[in-house]
Parts: structure tokens; C-alpha cells; sequence
């Protein structure tokens, strides 16, 4: 009866196909011959139902039926085995915000939970990520807060932005660049340190392709062309695994696996190689039952093929704080290759895919107590939970705010040890200080030195995953400024930022008594330092020791406050600078040379010093109010993630035009004679103007930062190829 209601409810509408919600009942294992399920079913039913009925008459972009889209995120979260609330909360997640329906409504069809669920997915869509940078902050927390509160809200969140990205084809251009700016700022990140890396790297690669179409286009040809290639590899190099594991009656699932497009995109980025140097383009992953089996297949891999030392990973016995768990390990192929094999159970690579999503398993069919389940949860829930308390500590400063959120959303680990053998997951790149405070934050606060591996080492020493640190301290050592250069993780440098600001408060109170005084003493007035401490209002301040502080940073002066208290004394004044003259602003590079924007002429242009955009480039111009249109290569981070989209305008090169533009390259290269002659000699052989050209050494390093003048995008990549001719050279990142 239930069945086919639904299915004469959809035949009749045509807005869906039963297939969508059979393919719901399936995957959350519901059989309508189930009498248990009756109910369970029901609800689904009734989900489609109501949510039917209230989008009714609503349109998408692309034109289709509103609803389609609330199916689609229902689908994902059974794909996902998420509970029934779950699924029926995605099918009415839009409900609240775009219908007539009310909180009050579903709890009278459903139940509270469902409603609670749905309630919270609208006030993360209410959430805009486009203001100004204190509502910004304000807005990120109420994001963290709503997520640390239950966590089922972000994952429903992460169904639906998906769904969004996979139709951002029918959106307007500057519409779809803010979403996928968005996405790749917010929801990727916040996906990955969650363990979801399947909806990570599909979110990647929309995003590759929205904002790089042109060199999207051209990774995916080359791996497209290079596909027979990789598969003949993969099935030779699979071959004698899988002949092995069979002798031994180790049963496992041996394939090969693509990386997505965009994970090459970014290797190719980082290391500043082509793509025909970059190896990985595919991992072996070998599935088995138990966790004792991983380790059997890792001896027979390593007895089949060379391991590459240093490029091995147990993240089954020191899993990422995310939950995942998986053996990496790195062996030579045939003709020299490497190959990345990664090792798991079954239940780990579920884990893998979806993260935190597994610990809802529709219908749960595994062993596993509960106590066990919340640990996990708790366990990917606790850097968020210290993401907000250091955030909560900050001195609402957006910019800092946002320092520290990306350090913690884009985060990669290492494992280290306590001299007590405790495990402590710190970000790759920490430092002694880094661990101090992880350990505890009084032993950072006085942490003085440290020893690594026994042996004692300076405080910037970089750890690395497998040693063991033990920390100095002194009751007499505090923190100092040049700690912020050092440290890594959020936690460290909101304590050290918070001690530095409030030893800064005293020293300035300090300084600004030894000021007032210093003058009343000249004058010989020093009693009336009493009527300026008992009364201190008088300057619109209400302690003395704001008056010192604004004294000590030149806001007031002392000639100012003693006129205040004592208007018949003529003081002048020793020492006094006046207030430094506002500096004028650089002017616009070129105000419209070399570009159009949208037809019009006579249009003041500037040129985003963060990116510094040049012909062949993919620019977007963006209308700053008073300074006419500043132009960014499309892919740049600072462009402001706006709503209003007439804020941005078409902009196209003039080809005419025989304006150069300079371009910003840093250099690492292993350090050697002549390095910078060569360096020089390769840009000269281009005709290419070098304006400036730095270099320092250190360690047996060398750092080269080369501005030089090009004329586009062309000029560039043949200077780039030169460059990476040159022996002992490492990366070339332009800037």
C-alpha cells in the first residue's frame, strides 16, 4: 500500500522517478515486505510527500523542479548509510527557509529531532561568508558553534553544497566563481578534518575546474591520453600481489586508483614540476578483512618490490586526528617508477571515504559498542573543539581570526612522543614550543629550551614524526614576540599573541607614568599627578592606567592632559612630534594600459598587488568603491567573495598594447658557485628586464627572489623552462 502510494504519487507529478526513492529504501537496507520497517518507510514516504508539495511551483536555475535538488541530497546521505532522521531531514532541508513550512509543522509529522535537524542546516544557509571581516568572524563562529553542537547539521550541509557544485553550470559566471571560492575556503577544508575525503576531492575538482578551466582542461587531456598506459602499468605491477597474497589465502580486493585531477594540479604546483614529472598519478590500495591482515600484505610487498626509505606511514597505530587509518607505504616498480600502496581494512576504508559520516550507519550491523563509536566522534569533534576555545580567546581581530582558522582547517600531521611514550598530534612544521603547549599551556609559557631524541636542540627546531621530546622550562622564562615566527598550531599562538598583548598593555602603562611624571617634575607640578590619578575621567578615560597607555602610544600628550587639570599652566613641550603626515598612496600601475574592462574607457585601474595578473592570465575585475577596478588573476584568494555580483565586471587584455608587467618569482635552489650569474645569464638570453634580483644562503639553501618585467603569460613560461634547466634548482613559485 505504502509503495504504491508513492508510486502514484510520482507517476501523477513526474517531478521524480520512483527509482530515487526505492534507491533511498535500498540503501538504508528498508524492505517494504519488513513489517519493522513499515514505519521507517512511511516517514521516507511521507518526506517526499510534504517536501513535494511545499517546493511545488519552485524553479532551479537550470529549470528543473525545485525538489530535485532536496532528492538529491537525500540520496547522497543514504549513499552515505546516514539514519532516517537524517535522510528525511535532507529531503526537507530547504523547507524552513523557501516554503510555508514551519519547525512546528515537521515535529507534528515527524518528530523533534528531524525538526531540530532542519532548523539547523537553515541557520548554516543564513550563515554569509561574503561580509565584512567582523561580521565574517562573528559568522565563522556561529558556523563552529552550530557544528560542535551536532555535528549531523554539517554533514546534511555537505550533501547539499555538493549537489550545488555538481549543477554550478547553469549559474552566472561571477555566481559560480563566489561558490567555489567559498567551497574551497569553508567546506573542502572543513570536509578533509573531518575524514570526508570522497566529498573533499570531488569538491577539489569542481573547483580545479570552475577556477582554472583552461589548465583543468589541459590536465585532463594528458591523463586521458596517458590512461592505456597507466592501466597496462597498474595490471602488471598488481599482478604478482595479488599471486602472492593468494598463496598465502589472504583474501583482498588489489586495484589501482586515479588521483583526482586537482590533487596533480597541486603537486605539479608545489613541487614546480610538469605534469609528465609527476609519478603519482595513481595509488595501488589492497582491501583486507582484519587488521593483522595489512601487515602480512605489507611483508609480501616489500619481499616483491624495493621500499622507498622515508616514505613509509602506520597510520593504523597513530591514526590522523581526523580518524583515518590506513599503511602508506612507497616501493620501485618496473622502469624505476615509485608507487604509492596504501594498505586497509574494510571498515578503515569506509572510514577513509566518508569520515565521520560511518559512525552513523544506517541500521548498524557491526559489534562495535556505542561507548566505542562516541569516542570516535569525540576524538574527530576535539580539534574543533579547541579550534573554538583558542578562537574564543582571541582578541576579535578578524585577520588574526583568520590566521589562526587556516591553520587548523588546512592542516597536515606528524606524531610525536612525550618522554612518558604519550602519543601528541601536532601540524607538520611545529616546533618544540608548538609541543610545549600542547603538553600543557604553563609549560609552554616557560618553556626555555628542549631536548629531541636526548640530544638538546634550539626552540625553532622542526620535528618530525617518531621523536620523542622532553621540555625545559623556568619559572623566569616567558614568552616573547619572536615566538610568533616560530610556532605552528593556532593553540601556541594564541597564548603567546595573548601574553605578548598584555606584557605590551603593561610596559606602555609603564612608560606612559615614567612620561607624566618625567614632564611634572621639569615643571615642578609633580603633586598633581594625585588629581590626575583620583580623577582620570577629565580625559574621557576612565583608569589611569588607559591615560598612561594612550600617553606612551602618542594618542594624548603631556602638555594635553596637564592643560586639562591645570588650565593656567603655559607648558611647552620637549620632544613633541607632531602627528606624521598621511602618507600619500602609490598610484595605480597604468591606469587602463593594456586592458579593457567591459568596453569602457577612461576607467581607473589597479592592478592586485597580490597576484600581480598579466596577459594569457585569467583575470576578473572587481569594483572597489573610490578606486575604480582592480584586477586579480581569477584563481586569486583576495579576491572579496561578494553577492552583489554588478561589484564585478568583464576585463580582457588589449593584445595591442606593449605595456610590460612585473612578475614576482622566489627561487629555492640548493646553494652553489655562480648560482646567481646563471640565474641572471638565463634571463638576459630572453631579453627580459630585471628590475630586481635578491638572494640569500643558508643551511646549503638558497633563496632567490627575481622581479622581473614580461610582456604575458607566454614570456613567463619560457623564462620558467630556462630556469628549470639549471642545475641544483628546486621549486620556482610565482607570486
Amino acid at each position: 500500500m505504502v509503495i504504491n502510494t508513492i508510486k502514484n504519487l510520482m507517476s501523477r507529478d513526474g517531478t521524480f522517478s520512483d527509482g530515487d526513492f526505492f534507491q533511498i529504501l535500498s540503501n538504508l537496507s528498508l524492505d517494504h515486505n519488513n513489517s519493522e520497517h513499515k514505519n521507517d518507510i512511511e516517514m521516507i514516504r511521507n518526506a517526499f510527500h510534504i517536501g513535494y508539495s511545499a517546493h511545488k511551483g519552485q524553479l532551479r536555475k537550470s529549470g528543473e523542479e525545485y525538489f530535485t535538488h532536496c532528492i538529491a541530497v537525500g540520496l547522497q546521505l543514504s549513499t552515505w548509510n546516514m539514519d532516517r532522521d537524517v535522510v528525511i531531514a535532507g529531503l526537507l532541508h530547504d523547507t524552513l527557509e523557501d516554503t510555508s513550512l514551519t519547525k512546528k509543522d515537521i515535529i507534528t509529522h515527524f518528530n523533534e529531532d528531524i525538526a531540530n535537524l532542519v532548523e539547523g542546516v537553515s541557520k548554516l544557509s543564513d550563515i554569509k561568508f561574503n561580509s565584512r571581516e567582523q561580521k565574517q568572524l562573528e559568522n565563522f563562529m556561529k558556523m563552529f558553534l552550530s557544528i560542535a553542537k551536532d555535528i549531523r547539521v554539517v554533514i546534511i550541509k555537505f550533501a547539499d553544497r555538493l549537489h550545488n557544485l555538481r549543477t554550478l553550470n547553469h549559474l552566472p559566471l561571477m555566481k559560480r566563481t563566489r561558490v567555489a571560492k567559498e567551497s574551497r575556503d569553508i567546506f573542502a577544508p572543513l570536509a578533509h578534518r573531518l575524514g570526508m575525503n570522497n566529498v573533499k576531492s570531488e569538491m577539489d575538482d569542481i573547483i580545479f575546474q570552475t577556477l582554472e578551466p583552461k589548465t583543468h582542461k589541459e590536465i585532463k587531456k594528458k591523463v586521458r591520453d596517458s590512461k592505456r598506459k597507466r592501466e597496462n602499468y597498474i595490471s602488471k605491477f598488481i599482478y604478482p600481489i595479488k599471486k602472492e597474497l593468494d598463496k598465502v589465502g589472504l583474501d583482498a580486493a588489489v586495484y589501482g586508483r586515479a588521483k583526482n585531477l586537482s590533487s596533480v594540479f597541486y603537486k605539479m604546483q608545489n613541487r614546480s614540476k610538469d605534469f609528465d614529472e609527476i609519478f603519482d598519478l595513481f595509488a595501488i590500495r589492497i582491501i583486507v578483512s582484519e587488521k593483522d591482515a595489512c601487515y602480512v600484505a605489507l611483508g609480501l610487498i616489500h619481499e616483491l618490490y624495493k621500499p622507498v626509505q622515508d616514505r613509509f606511514k602506520d597510520y593504523i597505530a597513530t591514526p590522523k586526528r581526523n580518524g583515518y587509518q590506513s599503511i602508506h607505504t612507497t616501493v620501485v616498480g618496473e622502469s624505476g617508477k615509485m608507487v604509492e600502496v596504501q594498505i586497509r581494512t574494510e571498515r578503515m576504508d569506509r572510514t577513509a571515504e566518508i569520515g565521520i559520516a560511518a559512525h552513523w550507519k544506517y541500521k548498524e550491523t557491526d559489534k562495535a559498542p556505542s561507548s566505542e563509536k562516541e569516542k570516535d566522534i569525540n576524538r574527530h569533534l576535539k580539534w574543533l573543539r579547541e579550534l573554538i576555545e583558542n578562537l574564543q580567546n582571541e582578541d576579535k581581530n578578524p585577520k588574526e581570526f583568520f590566521k589562526l582558522l587556516k591553520i587548523d582547517l588546512f592542516q597536515d600531521e606528524i606524531f610525536v612522543f612525550t618522554p612518558e611514550g604519550d602519543l601528541i598530534q601536532l601540524k607538520t612544521g611545529s616546533t618544540p614550543i608548538d609541543f610545549a603547549f600542547e603538553v600543557h599551556t604553563q609549560v609552554g609559557m616557560h618553556c626555555i629550551g628542549a631536548k629531541v631524541n636526548s640530544h638538546i636542540v634550539p626552540l625553532n627546531t622542526t620535528l618530525n614524526s617518531g621523536d620523542k621530546i622532553e621540555i625545559l622550562t623556568s619559572k623566569k622564562q616567558t614568552p616573547t614576540l619572536a615566538w610568533l615566527k616560530i610556532v605552528k598550531t593556532a593553540k601556541a599562538k594564541s597564548h603567546i599573541k595573548r601574553w605578548v598583548n598584555k606584557d605590551n598593555i603593561e610596559k606602555s602603562i609603564k612608560l606612559g607614568k615614567e612620561l607624566l611624571e618625567k614632564t611634572l617634575r621639569r615643571i615642578k607640578q609633580i603633586h598633581i599627578l594625585k588629581d590626575i590619578e583620583k580623577n582620570p575621567n577629565l580625559m574621557g578615560l576612565n583608569s589611569i592606567d588607559l591615560i598612561y597607555s594612550e600617553l606612551a602610544k602618542g594618542h594624548i600628550t603631556t602638555r594635553d592632559l596637564i592643560a586639562k587639570y591645570v588650565p593656567s599652566l603655559d607648558i611647552q613641550e620637549k620632544d613633541e612630534s607632531p602627528s606624521l603626515t598621511q602618507r600619500f598612496i602609490d598610484k595605480a600601475r597604468g591606469q587602463t594600459k593594456g586592458v579593457k574592462v567591459g568596453g569602457i574607457s577612461n576607467t581607473l585601474i589597479n592592478f592586485g598587488k597580490c597576484c600581480n595578473p598579466i596577459p594569457g592570465d585569467e583575470v576578473v575585475g572587481y569594483i572597489t568603491r573610490g578606486k575604480g577596478v582592480t584586477v586579480h588573476r581569477s584563481n586569486c584568494s583576495n579576491i572579496p567573495i561578494s553577492d552583489s555580483e554588478d561589484r564585478f565586471v568583464d576585463v580582457n587584455w588589449d593584445i595591442k598594447s606593449d605595456t610590460s608587467y612585473l612578475v614576482r618569482l622566489n627561487i629555492t635552489a640548493s646553494d652553489r658557485k655562480h648560482l646567481l650569474k646563471d640565474i641572471s645569464e638565463k634571463v638576459s638570453l630572453l631579453n627580459i628586464y630585471i628590475q630586481s634580483i635578491d638572494m640569500s644562503a643558508k643551511d646549503g639553501f638558497a633563496t632567490c627572489i627575481l622581479i622581473v618585467q614580461v610582456r604575458d603569460t607566454r614570456q613567463l613560461d619560457r623564462l620558467l623552462r630556462k630556469l628549470k634547466q639549471l642545475t641544483n634548482i628546486i621549486s620556482i613559485k610565482r607570486r
